[in-house]
């Protein structure tokens, strides 16, 4: 685990700039490709801001979703359609680089048929998972990431690599998650947050090791790096 702490909000996007940047560089040169997990909120704002003075060759990405809200792509709670619109316009970045959730039939459907998406992807077989270069990670204030929430029975699921949520406790209630199988298989899981209303959950988290959701966030032969500002960083020991 490796906890950074920069002085503001400027500084945790050229920091998450610079770690995109290199693993990108290093996954382009290695397999021809850099296949990088999306999630919304602060998130998109970040990566749209640092992504315009990178230096990379955006036409090798392949971006995915960590999950999706099961709403029509011009809700304000679409992920793909916030990054649809703020994103793509400012980049070089074409739509077909996007592996999106298909939302025709219902979220069961949706779950299994992005879960064939992402295998077709990586040219694998089912039972084998996915290795994501990236997956840049949120945390709510309850210590959710992604849509795998406190205390739900999809924190203990091993056999999917993407599942349907259907009581999410934040709206809206439908949503299509990545499990932790396969978060916790990705080469790097960042989180960057900033904020003094992101401290306490900051300490509870990655602090005093609380089992939540965020802090489940382990990967197994990979690294997890979360960047905060000194707001959000408060309480991490540096």
């Amino acid at each position: 685990m490796n906890l950074i702490v920069v002085k503001n909000e400027a500084a945790v996007i050229e920091r998450l700039k610079k770690e995109i940047e290199d693993r990108a560089e290093e996954a382009v040169k290695t397999r021809g490709v850099f296949r990088v997990g999306l999630s919304g909120g602060s998130l998109v704002n970040y990566l749209s801001t640092a992504i315009q003075s990178m230096k990379v060759d955006l036409s090798k990405w392949q971006l995915f979703f960590c999950d999706e809200r099961f709403v029509a792509e011009n809700d304000s709670d679409s992920t793909y359609g916030v990054y649809k619109t703020a994103l793509i316009p400012k980049t070089s970045l074409k739509e077909e680089q996007f592996i999106w959730i298909d939302l025709s039939g219902t979220v069961e459907e949706c779950a299994h048929d992005y879960e064939k998406k992402i295998l077709k992807e990586f040219d694998m077989e089912q039972a084998v998972v996915p290795r994501f270069d990236l997956l840049l990670l949120g945390m709510g204030p309850d210590g959710h990431t992604c849509s795998l929430f406190p205390g739900h029975k999809l924190l203990e699921e091993n056999h999917k690599l993407i599942a349907a949520i259907e009581d999410s406790p934040k709206p809206p209630p439908k949503r299509v998650t990545m499990t932790l199988p396969l978060i916790n298989n990705a080469s790097c899981c960042l989180f960057a947050m900033c904020g003094e209303g992101k401290a306490d959950m900051v300490k509870k988290v990655f602090v005093d090791k609380e089992p939540l959701p965020a802090g489940l966030v382990q990967p197994t032969n990979g690294d997890l790096i979360c960047i905060l500002d000194e707001a959000a960083g408060k309480y991490v020991k540096q």
